[in-house]
């Protein structure tokens, strides 16, 4: 097929692939790896979300999830952990 694999169901294709978002952030204050298992716990809390990875020494944070995310319910789940995301 040309076009490639036509989608088959929410997020899927007939290749068997699943479609994700993947969206890098960065986080002030953490200091620990407590503050990385605080970030982890509340953004994996938000909807969608099926992975997420922390660098404490650069503060960098990649999600992934099933759809784009809301920036706002993100920002509010790294508050809700106690640090700040910043643009």
């Amino acid at each position: 097929d040309p076009g490639g694999p036509e989608p088959v169901g929410e997020g899927r294709t007939s290749e068997g692939w699943q479609l994700s978002n993947t969206e890098t952030v960065n986080v002030t204050g953490m200091t620990c790896g407590h503050c990385v298992a605080a970030v982890t716990e509340e953004i994996s809390k938000l909807d969608g979300v099926t992975d997420v990875a922390v660098d404490l020494e650069s503060g960098r944070v990649v999600v992934t999830s099933d759809a784009a995310l809301d920036r706002g319910l993100l920002t509010a789940a790294v508050d809700e952990a106690g640090y700040v995301l910043v643009d």
